[in-house]
């Protein structure tokens, strides 16, 4: 299985976060501006918390407030369960599976470095059975030929 590290690589390198002092507006319209669920919240070039639609839905919308006055950091998950580059992939299907967390920030040496999403985690599984799946199928050719 490979590791959080090498899954990141095939993403390429952009992190898209908000600082704590956004309104959520802007945080939800850069979300759908980047077609994602979430964004890191970061501060000072730390990160201090997520957003989620799930956090959205349930903190301003439920509680009927105004995204245009409401700031981030009143919002987001400010206790963020987070992974390394060395972990290996099926390891934070687990986290992401138990936790029922839908992202997971990627930290290196307490720095922000990238985020995965439960998407990326299962297609890369599914990727690695395919792989798998083909290589017993070329062993099996290969045993009936003999």
């Amino acid at each position: 299985m490979i590791s959080v590290g090498k899954l990141l690589e095939g993403k390429g390198g952009e992190i898209w976060h908000v600082s704590p002092e956004d309104t959520v507006f802007d945080a939800i319209k850069y979300m759908d501006n980047k077609h994602v669920g979430a964004l890191a919240v970061v501060h000072e070039d730390k990160l201090v918390g997520i957003l989620s639609e799930r956090d959205y839905a349930r903190k301003v919308i439920l509680k009927d407030r105004a995204s245009k006055e409401t700031l981030v950091k009143e919002i987001m998950t400010s206790q963020v369960i987070h992974t390394i580059l060395e972990q290996p992939v099926n390891e934070c299907l687990v986290i992401i599976n138990e936790k029922r967390i839908r992202h997971l920030p990627v930290l290196d040496n307490g720095k922000l470095v990238g985020m995965i999403s439960v998407g990326d985690v299962v297609k890369e599984i599914i990727k690695e059975q395919q792989y798998t799946i083909q290589q017993l199928e070329n062993h099996l050719s290969w045993a009936e030929s003999y």
